[in-house]
């Protein structure tokens, strides 16, 4: 039907073009009308996909993602509910009502895992510059130079620089929870060599292996707090958990002053030992899945056990999905956004100045600090908390910007 419909318009029109140049009278067109039973496919050009309201786009695992997946995603051939009929879909009931719906969560649950989630991140940070206040005792004990001691510094930002390529893209086929399990369960396992280490060699790869492990709650909690909350009341959380691995740099060395300068060295490790594991505890019996496509897509699964049905279908067994294509589109995309987005050069620019200046610091401030003012090792730590109460600052003049900002949004 759908084709003899599209085979008789033209042929109206000829004749009517025909007529009109045979009379040289002026034709009144009649509307074109759909013949029933005929179904139009749904247009699949970009020009419709570009028409989607610019509300729908949000930031998700450090990239800017939007709902429709249309574009990118082929559809499985083989997948069951891969018809139009829509009615086997398995969404939430009654929206973010729907008690396997994260946002269901009480108050308290939810700023729980945001508190975990932040702690982790907190920790991973924290790590990075506690290592700064071993560079005396360990200097002494491995014979080697300070330059040599500062690579422990670098790798371990390297490694926190690596890993969200690679963790993010994997959030979106298993789920935040068994990434976090099995990311942070290797931060803590990476930690032991670094305190037993005989040698500056197993010091710098155990750096650079636990700060790409740890990177995962760098990369992944952002999406686990705008998981648990709507769009309305994700500002004051999602600046809570921003500020976490900032503050971390900072009390780093004043964590790490006070245990270099009343005993070993290797106890900095032993307590990121203590406190990765804690976390370790919290994450296991704390924080559920808050992923919303595989919270659905076990519940699909469910739906088919209880009722034999197998067209009861997720909105994610609806496309066919490849990891190493997702990894492969998440190392490709930062260079993209780098050489074709001039803003996002910039930002970055301006961001890597910050940060650099930023772990300068650890290396300059002991040196000012220590050799010319004679301050001890927790009394250089001290030094740092003049950044944290900028930290503090900017965190607590956030919804002054966000009023001043939002009318100029809402404007373009």
């Amino acid at each position: 039907m759908e084709n003899d419909t599209e085979k008789g318009v033209p042929s109206s029109r000829n004749s009517l073009s025909d007529e009109a140049r045979n009379s040289n009278t002026e034709v009144e067109f009649a509307p074109i009308r759909s013949v029933k039973g005929a179904q139009l496919s749904r247009p699949t050009s970009q020009q419709s996909t570009a028409s989607h309201s610019i509300t729908r786009v949000r930031s998700q695992n450090g990239y800017g993602v939007s709902d429709d997946t249309s574009e990118k995603d082929e559809p499985a051939a083989n997948s069951p509910g891969n018809d139009e009929d829509d009615s086997f879909l398995v969404g939430w009931d009654g929206g973010d009502n729907d008690p396997l719906c994260p946002r269901s969560f009480n108050v308290a649950r939810k700023w729980l895992i945001v508190s975990i989630v932040s702690s982790a991140s907190f920790c991973v940070t924290s790590a990075s510059s506690i290592y700064t206040s071993t560079y005396q005792q360990m200097e002494a004990e491995f014979g080697n130079s300070r330059i040599v001691s500062v690579l422990g510094l670098s790798t371990f930002v390297l490694g926190i620089a690596l890993g969200p390529m690679f963790f993010s893209p994997l959030s979106e086929f298993y789920g935040r929870r068994p990434i976090y399990l099995v990311a942070w369960s290797l931060y803590v396992i990476w930690i032991i060599p670094q305190a037993v280490a005989k040698n500056i060699a197993t010091m710098i790869v155990g750096r650079f292996l636990d700060g790409f492990a740890g990177s995962t709650f760098l990369a992944v909690s952002g999406g686990t707090v705008g998981d648990l909350f709507t769009r309305e009341q994700l500002q004051v959380p999602m600046a809570v958990f921003s500020i976490a691995p900032f503050l971390g740099p900072c009390v780093g060395p004043l964590i790490g002053g006070f245990i270099n300068y009343n005993t070993h060295w290797r106890w900095t490790y032993y307590v990121l030992l203590i406190w990765g594991f804690v976390l370790l505890l919290a994450i296991v019996f704390l924080c559920p899945e808050t992923y919303h496509p595989i919270i659905l897509k076990k519940k699909a699964q469910m739906l088919r056990k209880k009722t034999n049905d197998e067209r009861w279908v997720a909105p994610t067994e609806r496309t066919k999905k490849s990891v190493l294509t997702a990894v492969g589109r998440s190392l490709l995309r930062p260079f993209q956004l780098l050489i074709f987005e001039f803003m996002v050069l910039s930002l970055c620019i301006y961001s890597a100045i910050l940060l650099g200046i930023l772990y300068l610091f650890f290396g300059a401030f002991p040196l000012v600090f220590g050799t010319i003012y004679q301050f001890n090792l927790w009394q250089i730590g001290l030094s740092f908390m003049g950044i944290g109460a900028g930290l503090l600052v900017g965190i607590g003049t956030d919804p002054v910007w966000h009023r001043c900002g939002d009318p100029r949004v809402c404007r373009v």
